[in-house]
């Protein structure tokens, strides 16, 4: 088996080379380990300090993409090199390179296809009380809506099989944390998690300037998930605030107008009618949603098929190459 360390880098030369220096180069259970690290346009040497450091693959996305597109190129490629388990980490050094083996065990076992390294949250002394409070109450919504057990949703050290690589499909250019376990959970891939430790991080993330913008980025990205993973439950929900009060207020003018005292309450029915119209337009919009979610999945699982059978296909070119230099 295959085992490929993928790191999204951008401007990382301070951290990068400890990064790869400390990666396990023997993991049990699989017979290759390699590194791949995914330069998200680096004006820095980044990219020339990993390949000194033992990087023994480099891909370059030209200009700042985002880490979301830098993740998703990454499992792409490693894909395509015959991964058959992707470890995915930071170029901070923030995770702990010896908990690899931990994190790709459950995959190596057959428990489970995606494995998330759960960090120490009350316990890192990187975080202020404010950030922890809001990892463990966003780590809580995404497993509301993901229907996952995962206490470190944020946590970018994880671990993929092949087949959950290929069924990854990104749409956020922030990050790919909590859109990957809401999209796992809602294809129901098994996932679990192990707990691992972290050191200390120093400067400041690069993916949002303060804490108002990671609420708001992170607020934003669940609700967009959510709509397009679940959009006929979302619009459904909308449409039954909106339909109540107006079955209140016109079930009220009844009463009024049956007891001859209608025609002083037709702003209510006129309200209630408006509120009934918007319910009927949500309930189209969340049917629609759901319409077009299906053909999503659809072209999402013929694009899985399609990375693994190019891998497939690769594989079996790379095994007939062998046997023909043999003979």
């Amino acid at each position: 088996m295959k085992l490929i360390i993928q790191i999204p880098a951008l401007n990382e030369q301070e951290t990068i080379a400890e990064v790869i220096e400390a990666l396990p180069r023997k993991v049990p259970g699989f017979t290759s380990i390699e590194v791949l690290v995914i330069d998200d346009g680096s004006t820095d040497d980044t990219v020339d300090i990993a390949r000194r450091a033992g990087a023994d693959h480099i891909l370059r996305m030209g200009c700042n993409m985002g880490l979301a597109r830098a993740f998703s190129a990454g499992m792409e490629e490693a894909l395509a090199l015959g991964a058959d388990v992707i470890v995915n980490t930071d170029a901070d050094h923030q995770y702990c390179a010896d908990d690899i083996p931990a994190l790709v065990r459950p995959i190596r076992d057959g428990e489970a296809k995606i494995v998330v390294g759960a960090r120490p949250i009350r316990d890192n002394e990187s975080f202020s009380p404010t950030k922890k409070l809001l990892q463990w109450f966003g780590s809580w919504v995404v497993r509301k809506c993901s229907g996952t057990d995962i206490p470190d949703a944020p946590s970018g050290f994880r671990a993929y099989s092949r087949d959950a690589a290929a069924r990854m499909c990104v749409v956020n250019t922030y990050t790919y944390t909590i859109e990957t376990l809401i999209q796992a959970g809602r294809k129901r891939i098994p996932m679990t998690w192990v707990p691992v430790r972290v050191n200390r991080v120093e400067r400041p993330s690069r993916l949002f300037r303060g804490m108002g913008e990671y609420i708001r980025r992170s607020v934003a990205t669940i609700l967009r998930v959510f709509v397009m993973y679940a959009p006929l439950r979302f619009f459904a929900s909308l449409a039954a605030l909106c339909a109540l009060p107006g079955i209140v207020g016109i079930v009220r003018f009844l009463g009024f107008y049956l007891s001859g005292d209608g025609s002083g309450h037709i702003q209510s029915l006129v309200l209630s009618s408006g509120l009934m119209a918007m319910a009927m337009v949500l309930m189209a919009v969340g049917i629609l949603g759901d319409m077009i979610a299906a053909n999503r999945s659809l072209l999402e699982d013929i694009r899985a098929r399609d990375l693994l059978g190019a891998t497939t296909r690769r594989r079996h070119d790379a095994t007939i190459l062998k046997l023909a230099d043999a003979s």
